[in-house]
C-alpha cells in the first residue's frame, strides 16, 4: 500500500459511506479515509475552521463528493474548492445518484474532475469505487507541486 494516501469522502448516507469505505479498504490503496457527513463539515475540514481549527491538513489525493448534502450542497462545496487557490488542484469526483443534465453540466462548469452516477447494484457499486480509486491513486499523474503538498 502506498504511504500516506488520504481520501476525503463527503457523504451523508451512512449506507453509501459504509459501502464506499469497504470498497476503498478492499482496494488496499488508501490508508487514510476521512468521512465527512455534510457540506459544511467538509469545508470546515478543508479550510481548517470550526471543530477542525488548528489541525494540520494533509492534502487529500482525491475527494469523493456527493451532490445531495445537508447544510451546503455538493455543488456549493465543489464551487468553493475550485475557487480556493490552495484547494483547487485536489481532484474532486462527484459520486451521486443524480443523472440530471443540469447537475452534470454545472459540475463540469465548476471544474469537477469526474462525475459518476452511483450504481444501485452492490457488486457494480463496489467495482466502480475500486476502479475510481485505482485510477486516481495509481494511474493519474499529479504536478510536482501537488506531490510536495502536505
Amino acid at each position: 500500500m502506498p504511504d500516506n494516501i488520504q481520501l476525503v469522502l463527503v457523504e451523508d448516507s451512512s449506507d453509501d459511506a459504509e459501502l464506499t469505505m469497504m470498497a476503498l479498504k478492499e482496494s488496499k490503496l488508501i490508508n487514510d479515509i476521512i468521512w465527512l457527513k455534510d457540506g459544511k463539515e467538509a469545508m470546515d475540514y478543508l479550510l481548517k475552521e470550526g471543530r477542525f481549527k488548528g489541525h494540520v491538513l494533509k492534502k487529500p489525493k482525491v475527494i469523493l463528493l456527493d451532490l445531495k448534502l445537508p447544510r451546503l450542497s455538493g455543488i456549493e462545496v465543489l464551487e468553493r474548492i475550485k475557487s480556493d487557490k490552495d484547494l483547487k488542484k485536489i481532484p474532486v469526483v462527484i459520486m451521486t445518484s443524480s443523472n440530471e443534465n443540469k447537475d452534470l453540466d454545472r459540475c463540469y462548469e465548476l471544474g469537477v474532475n469526474s462525475y459518476v452516477v452511483k450504481p444501485i447494484d452492490f457488486s457494480q457499486f463496489m467495482e466502480v469505487i475500486k476502479g475510481l480509486i485505482l485510477y486516481w491513486i495509481s494511474i493519474n499523474h499529479i504536478t510536482k507541486d501537488e506531490k510536495n503538498m502536505s
